[in-house]
């Protein structure tokens, strides 16, 4: 299969119009094959119908079957799809190779459906096949093309949701200073930030050298938010009182190596020393900026830790208070 759909049986597949007036004589009953090898078999056809064209956007139901009726793939099983789809939507472009179910796709209709003999040897030529298929076998593709949106259309509506997306995201940002400088006032916090956005807070002051990148640290510490709640945290009495304890994962001190965190840890973490106890609040800017996955967008953090002790990167943490 292509590297792009068939190997991982996802579509992110590709297309381009093919004629199949001109066909060969067929070796498998019931399917016309085209001169560039695809073997097809319509249920559905309206061949006056608009077909996709390259860069527009397909919607199919699809399973595909190998020739022990293995089923590879299928839009309508939660197995091989998002909960609560049932078909697959990707962008048609280029065909990879003659015979392709790109290309079968391109051949359709709005409303069509059929079945798609494909060859494995074309889809891997040069490659290794996997070992659930053999040469000369050929895959079955039963789809049927549900939508297709119009490349024009697609990029219109991509544009129209960067545009909204950059608009929220600036709001978003405003919000946070503002967010920030009340937390501050609240908090009745004047301590002045570092050039780059930090606010650095000692609470107890630690004794020796500060770490550098490439130093692995062994800290106690805690995540949060500006409004309190916690992230997480290597301290169990904390993570009871922030509503996230866990009884299966023990809480003792992490270790870090320098180079590899945010930016704004790595700052304040370099500004101290082993015994040191410290509060960072840290803009989204030396943060997460528009976050991702569980963080929110331009959100500032808390993160308030102890250096215990820390030492090259590849050792156990040698410099300490003691």
């Amino acid at each position: 299969m292509t590297n792009s759909f068939s190997k991982k049986l996802a579509l992110a597949a590709v297309g381009t119009v093919v004629a199949f007036s001109a066909c060969e004589k067929s070796d498998r009953p019931g399917y016309d094959k085209s001169e560039s090898g695809l073997y097809t078999k319509f249920y559905n056809h309206d061949e006056n119908g608009v077909k996709p064209k390259e860069g527009d956007m397909v919607r199919v139901s699809l399973v595909v079957k190998t020739e022990k009726d293995s089923i590879l793939t299928d839009s309508k099983d939660p197995k091989f799809n998002r909960p609560g789809l049932s078909y697959y939507e990707f962008p048609l472009m280029k065909s990879e190779f003659g015979g392709s179910f790109e290309e079968a796709i391109a051949s359709m209709s709005v409303g069509d459906s059929a079945s798609f003999l494909v060859s494995v040897d074309s889809m891997y030529r040069g490659k290794d096949l996997p070992p659930f298929l053999k040469k000369g076998e050929m895959l079955t593709y039963e789809t049927k093309l549900q939508k297709i949106t119009a490349k024009e259309e697609v990029e219109k509506e991509q544009k129209k949701k960067m545009e909204e997306h950059n608009v929220e995201m600036a709001m978003r940002k405003d919000e946070e200073m503002k967010i920030l400088s009340k937390f501050l006032e609240d908090n009745k916090i004047t301590t002045k930030s570092t050039p780059s956005g930090l606010i650095f807070i000692e609470k107890t002051k630690g004794k020796g050298p500060h770490p550098k990148p490439g130093d692995k640290v062994k800290v106690n510490y805690t995540l949060s938010f500006v409004d309190g709640k916690v992230l997480e945290t290597t301290l169990a009495e904390d993570a009871k009182k922030g509503g996230i304890y866990d009884d299966k994962r023990p809480y003792a001190p992490a270790e870090f190596t320098l180079g590899q965190l945010i930016k704004g840890m790595e700052e304040g973490m370099s500004m101290m020393s082993a015994g040191s106890k410290a509060r960072l609040i840290i803009p989204s800017e030396i943060g997460y900026g528009e976050g991702g996955g569980a963080m929110p967008p331009y959100s500032t953090l808390i993160f308030d830790v102890e250096l215990i002790s820390f030492g090259p990167g590849d050792g156990a943490p040698a410099a300490s208070a003691e």
